[in-house]
C-alpha cells in the first residue's frame, strides 16, 4: 500500500511539472511574440531616419522588468524557463533602445542615456550589492522575488493612462486588439506556470495582468465602432472643406488715374 501511495504522488508530481513545462513553454512562446511587437515601429524609425514622435521610456521600463526577472531567474533553481525569455528580452530591448538612440534628436539621446545609466545599471547594480551585503543567503531569492512582483505590478497597471485615453477620445486606435490579447494570454499563461511550480511572484503579479487585459479587450469591444471625438488633423480639415465655400477676398488696388488713391477691398466668390 505504501509502495502504491508513492508511485501515486511521483505520478501526480511528474504530471505537475509537465503542465508547468507546458504552460511555461507556451509563455516564451506568447512573450516572444509580445517582444517582437514593436518592430514595426522601429522599421519606421529605421526607415525614416528619426525617432520623433515616439518615448524611449517603454523599452527602458521593459528592459528593466527583462534584467529583473533574469537575475530572478538566475538565483531560483531550475527556472530555465524565466532565463530563456527574460535573456532574449533583455537582448531586444538593448536592441530597440540602440536604434532609437541612433536616430533620437541630441536631447532625447542626452535623457534616454541617463536613464539607461540610472534606472537599468544603476538600479540593478544597486539591488545585486544590497542584496549580497544586507539580505541573509537563505532569504536572497524571495527578496528579489518581492522586487519582482512589486515592479511586474508598476508594470501591469500602466495601462491605466490608455484605457483613460480611449474612454475620452471614444477611440481603440491607442490600443490595438492583438496586443491586449497576446498580453491577457501572456499573463494566464504565466499564472498558470507560477501556480504549478508554486511560484508567488510569477503568479500573483499576473493575476492583475489578466484583469486589466480583459479590461481593455471589453473597452475595445465597446469603443471599436464608435467616431472620435479628438479634433481633425488640418488634413482632415483640407479634405472636407469645399473650394465653392471658402471665401475670397480680392483687392483692388489704388489706380493712379482716379480718385481711389487708397485702394479697397471687396468679398467676391
Amino acid at each position: 500500500a505504501r509502495d502504491r501511495e508513492k508511485e501515486r504522488k511521483v505520478k501526480m508530481f511528474l504530471k505537475v511539472h509537465e503542465l508547468a513545462f507546458l504552460f511555461g513553454l507556451l509563455g516564451n512562446i506568447v512573450s516572444f511574440g509580445v517582444f517582437l511587437s514593436p518592430v514595426p515601429t522601429f522599421y519606421g524609425i529605421y526607415k525614416k531616419k528619426s525617432s520623433k514622435g515616439f518615448q524611449s521610456i517603454p523599452y527602458i521600463c521593459a528592459l528593466a522588468s527583462a534584467t529583473l526577472l533574469l537575475y530572478y531567474g538566475i538565483m531560483k533553481t531550475h527556472a530555465y524557463l524565466i532565463i530563456s525569455i527574460n535573456t532574449f528580452g533583455c537582448f531586444i530591448e538593448i536592441s530597440y533602445l540602440f536604434l532609437y538612440i541612433i536616430y533620437a534628436p541630441r536631447e532625447a539621446k542626452i535623457s534616454t542615456l541617463k536613464l539607461i545609466v540610472i534606472c537599468n545599471i544603476g538600479g540593478l547594480g544597486l539591488l545585486i550589492l544590497l542584496v549580497n551585503l544586507l539580505v541573509p543567503k537563505q532569504h536572497r531569492v524571495s527578496t528579489v522575488g518581492w522586487v519582482c512582483a512589486a515592479y511586474s505590478l508598476a508594470v501591469f497597471a500602466s495601462p491605466l493612462s490608455v484605457m483613460r485615453k480611449v474612454i475620452k477620445t471614444k477611440s481603440v486606435e491607442y490600443m490595438p486588439f492583438l496586443l491586449s490579447l497576446s498580453l491577457t494570454l501572456n499573463a494566464v499563461m504565466w499564472f498558470f506556470y507560477g501556480l504549478l511550480i508554486k511560484d508567488k511572484f510569477i503568479a500573483m503579479p499576473n493575476i492583475l495582468g489578466f484583469l486589466f487585459g480583459v479590461a481593455q479587450m471589453i473597452l475595445y469591444m465597446m469603443y471599436q465602432g464608435s467616431t472620435k471625438t479628438d479634433l481633425p488633423t488640418e488634413n482632415q480639415l483640407a479634405n472636407k472643406t469645399d473650394v465653392n465655400e471658402v471665401p475670397i477676398v480680392a483687392v483692388e488696388l489704388p489706380d493712379v488715374r482716379s480718385d481711389n488713391v487708397e485702394g479697397s477691398a471687396r468679398p467676391m466668390k
